[in-house]
């Protein structure tokens, strides 16, 4: 009888659960390092899709209340909802009109009064492109599933980082970089293991700044903050694609600015009323000289006050700030810029700036290019493993020589995830369960996956 050597057992049963993981999250990894790439790149692919409303005549330009009342005259029926600033000469102006629910971008030439183009808010190129990558346009059930897979591909990166740590190499090659000389098989494992190796840090942190937009741990996350008293007013990211609640009827100046944004990114119409004549003409007066980072949108009172709400969305959010304006008497109300947050905000403000690619520019860009190639390159090199050495007739997971001996490390690191991510502690269990009380049970299934019979 043959003696397997000391930790068979454990790579065995690691190597399993790395299977597993993958099994569930490629198709996902693919998917969300596409339309991410697509998405990390939206500054320039919004300037190509708008360039031809950004080369106007420059030309002095008529007032800013013809300019909303030129939009809201081709929408019928409509009420402003935002006013966004040209951000240089000869670029058109934004105004964002609604109609209930919907929400609609006007583009005005701030010279002619001419309306250039219409477009809803929801159906922008990377509105889609941003739905598509973090709820699979499905609401809050594609969040969902999105959070699952990111969750296991956390595991799927842990699990392959021990299975491919060097165990006495004597060299770089198949550890830094690829063997590309010694046959097809090595070469497709060094692909795999190379890429995991480069990787594995970048991937987990474009997970874990991704998470506070899922439904479920967005939401887990707020829960938290309110029990520990870090909660400091609404936050400027969507949770899901569930709908911001009402605003109570009296809310601080600098959290309803925050709180139009947030509503602003989540597609919702918040009930603003009709500005008074000269009102807005004399908030842009005042914001002007103030530099704010662009693009800067102006909303009007939305609770029967005067005060008008300015805020910046800068892809950047440390650059973020938030006023309010008195629109009588153009003065400045309140301000709350991104270092005034709480400190919670602003560490998931810096990650999510650095997911989209935004933090420290074209460098960020490229950064979160390469991992998404990277990430595909691992998630393809391990399908053409799996497939090259898969036995017939069987999924191709290792066949556990027995239980493995979980010690107190593994324990302690699987219950902390299952802290942290609540999704994958609850949807662990149900494989577990699955596993031990289903398809052990059921012979096809038991041969098929290599599982021992009860």
């Amino acid at each position: 009888m043959s003696v397997k050597p000391p930790g068979t057992r454990w790579y065995n049963a690691v190597w399993r659960w790395h299977f597993y993981a993958a099994l569930l999250c490629v198709p996902f990894v693919i998917w969300l390092a596409l339309t991410g790439t697509i998405y990390t790149w939206k500054p320039q692919i919004e300037g190509w899709i708008d360039r031809p409303y950004d080369t106007l005549a420059v030309a002095p330009a008529a007032s800013v209340e013809a300019q909303v009342a030129a939009a809201l005259a081709a929408v019928p029926g409509a009420r402003l909802h935002k006013y966004e600033l040209p951000e240089g000469p000869g670029h058109a102006a934004r105004v964002i009109v609604s109609t209930g629910k919907i929400q609609t971008r006007v583009y005005v030439d701030p010279a002619t009064l001419h309306v250039l183009k219409q477009v809803g808010e929801e159906e922008r190129f990377m509105r889609y492109i941003f739905r598509l990558h973090g709820e699979l346009m499905a609401g809050n059930p594609g969040s969902y599933l999105v959070e699952l897979a990111a969750c296991w591909a956390i595991m799927m990166i842990l699990t392959g980082l021990y299975l491919w740590w060097p165990r006495g190499a004597t060299g770089l090659g198949g550890v830094l970089y690829p063997r590309l000389r010694q046959g097809r098989r090595l070469f497709w494992r060094d692909i795999h293991a190379v890429s995991g190796i480069w990787v594995s840090l970048l991937a987990l942190g474009l997970i874990t700044t991704g998470l506070p937009w899922a439904k479920a741990w967005g939401s887990y996350f707020k829960e938290v903050r309110a029990v520990t008293g870090t909660a400091d007013g609404p936050v400027d990211w969507p949770t899901g694609a569930a709908s911001v609640a009402t605003p109570p009827a009296v809310t601080p100046p600098g959290e309803r600015a925050m709180l139009d944004e947030h509503a602003e990114h989540m597609g919702m119409s918040m009930a603003h009323l009709a500005p008074r004549a000269g009102d807005l003409d004399r908030v842009v007066r005042a914001i002007m000289p103030l530099r704010i980072a662009p693009p800067v949108l102006v909303a009007p009172p939305a609770d029967g006050a005067q005060a008008w709400t300015v805020t910046s969305d800068a892809d950047n959010r440390p650059l973020r700030t938030q006023l309010t304006i008195d629109g009588r008497t153009g003065e400045v109300l309140a301000r709350r810029d991104f270092d005034q947050r709480h400190w919670i905000d602003r560490a998931v403000g810096y990650g999510i700036a650095a997911h989209e690619g935004a933090l420290f520019g074209i460098a960020n860009q490229l950064l979160g290019t390469l991992a998404a190639v990277l990430l595909v390159t691992l998630a393809v090199s391990g399908t053409i493993l799996w497939w090259r050495r898969r036995p017939v007739g069987l999924v191709g997971a290792p066949i556990p020589l027995s239980r493995p001996r979980f010690g107190a490390l593994l324990i302690s690191v699987v219950i902390v995830l299952g802290l942290l991510l609540p999704l994958f502690g609850a949807s662990l269990i149900a494989v577990l369960m699955i596993e031990r009380f289903a398809l052990r049970r059921v012979p096809p299934a038991r041969r098929w996956l290599g599982l021992r019979a009860v």
